[in-house]
C-alpha cells in the first residue's frame, strides 16, 4: 500500500515544494532468509603431491629454516661484521646456511625471501636444488607485509591476496614446494573482532589459493608479546584467534 504524506517545505530539494510524496509502506511478514549454495570439497590435480610435502616437512625430529629474511633485515646482519649489503654478499650469506654440511638431517624445510628463490651458489647451482639435493623442501614468504588495518584499533592485517594466484604459479615452477603466510594480532589495543576475523578471513583465502598452485601453505598468526597483560591474556586471546581458524 502507499502513504500520503502532507507537502512539507525543503531547502534541500525545492523541487518538490508542494508536491504530495508517496511513501511505500513495509510489508509485516517475515523476510524469506536467503539460501546460498553449497559447496563441495574436491581434490585437485596437485593432492598427492601436497600430502607427500605436508609429510616430508612435518618430519618427527626435524625442523624448518627461517632464512626469508628482507634484503634491509639481511643488510643489518652483513653491516653488524663490517660487510655492504649488496647481492653478493646476500648470496654468500644464503649460500653458507644452504651448503652447510649435513643440514637435511636437523632441516626438513627452508623458509626463502623472493629474491633467494631465483639466485644460485657460486658454483651456479640454483639455492632450490641444493636443497633438494638435501632432502629439504624449499619454500617461500609469499605475503606481502603488515599494513594498518581500515576501522581498527590502530591494529594490521597482512597484505598480498592480489596477485598471489600468479605469484603462486610462478613460484611453483622456481621449485618452491611451500609457503608461508603471517599475520599480527596485538593485545593492548584489542584484539578487535575485526581483525581476528580478518586475519582467519585472509589465511582462508591464502591457503586455497595455494592449494590450486601446487604448494602446501604454512600459517603463521602470531601474536605480539608487546604491553603489560599477563600470561592467562594472552592464552585467552589464542584461544580466541584458534577458534576462527
Amino acid at each position: 500500500m502507499a502513504v500520503l504524506l502532507k507537502p512539507v517545505v525543503s531547502l534541500a530539494f525545492p523541487q518538490f515544494m508542494g508536491q504530495a510524496l508517496k511513501l511505500v509502506a513495509a510489508s509485516s511478514s517475515l523476510a524469506t532468509p536467503q539460501q546460498y549454495a553449497s559447496l563441495s570439497v574436491r581434490a585437485g590435480p596437485y593432492v598427492d603431491k601436497l600430502v607427500k610435502i605436508a609429510n616430508v616437512v612435518a618430519l618427527k625430529g626435524r625442523g624448518i629454516l627461517a632464512m626469508d629474511e628482507s634484503n634491509t633485515t639481511c643488510g643489518k646482519c652483513l653491516a653488524s661484521i663490517g660487510l655492504e649489503n649488496t647481492e653478493a654478499n646476500r648470496v654468500a650469506y644464503r649460500e653458507l646456511l644452504v651448503t652447510t654440511p649435513g643440514l637435511g638431517d636437523y632441516i626438513s624445510g627452508a623458509i626463502l625471501f623472493e629474491e633467494t628463490l631465483y639466485q644460485s651458489t657460486l658454483v651456479e647451482k640454483k639455492f632450490v636444488d641444493s636443497l633438494k639435493e638435501a632432502r629439504i623442501a624449499p619454500g617461500i614468504k609469499d605475503d606481502k607485509g603488515l599494513v594498518p588495518l581500515a576501522g581498527s584499533n590502530d591494529e594490521s592485517w597482512c597484505q598480498g591476496l592480489d596477485g598471489l594466484a600468479a605469484r603462486s604459479t610462478e613460484f611453483y615452477k622456481q621449485g618452491a614446494h611451500f609457503t608461508k603466510w603471517q599475520t599480527v594480532v596485538t593485545i593492548p589495543n584489542g584484539p578487535s573482532r575485526l581483525a581476528i576475523v580478518g586475519a582467519a578471513w585472509g589465511f582462508a583465502r591464502y591457503a586455497t589459493i595455494s592449494h590450486e598452485n601446487g604448494l602446501v601453505p604454512i600459517v603463521e598468526p602470531e601474536i605480539l608479546l608487546d604491553g603489560e597483560h599477563n600470561i592467562d591474556r594472552i592464552l585467552a586471546v589464542a584461544e580466541e584467534q584458534m577458534d576462527k581458524y
